[in-house]
């Protein structure tokens, strides 16, 4: 079985996450989602996310091509995640390109790109400037 792992915010839930999450998982035959956590988005962005990560952990479960999710405390503990969960093969957004190449003696890492035109940041800049 091919398992394949991913990882994301995926605050203001929209169509370039069902992009990128249907994407890995037609990869592979088990899809594996890595949520940020509350804290980790801080440390990255400098900000809160808009949801909590219960509740983004809880949308991205719904999914149907989604198989298991957890809450992702760091991005130090990639290989740790992979390993843990038996994962084939790290599938990431191309904005991240080659900076998780250190985790290939673990398994495949695939960068696929973004769905143009759409960002998270973009969306919470555009409603706070209405």
């Amino acid at each position: 079985m091919k398992r394949i792992i991913t990882f994301g915010t995926f605050d203001i839930f929209h169509i370039g996450h069902i992009n990128i999450l249907e994407r890995a998982a037609s990869l592979g035959d088990y899809l594996i989602v890595g949520v940020s956590s509350d804290a980790l988005n801080f440390e990255k962005k400098n900000r809160f996310p808009i949801y909590n990560e219960n509740d983004r952990k809880k949308i991205i479960s719904s999914l149907s091509f989604v198989d298991e999710v957890f809450i992702e405390e760091s991005l130090e503990l990639k290989k740790e995640y992979i390993i843990k969960y038996h994962a084939n093969t790290l599938v990431m957004g191309d904005d991240w390109f080659g900076r998780f190449d250190w985790v290939k003696p673990a398994c495949d890492v695939i960068y696929l790109p973004r769905t143009p035109s759409i960002s998270t940041t973009e969306i919470i800049e555009i409603v706070r400037s209405i």
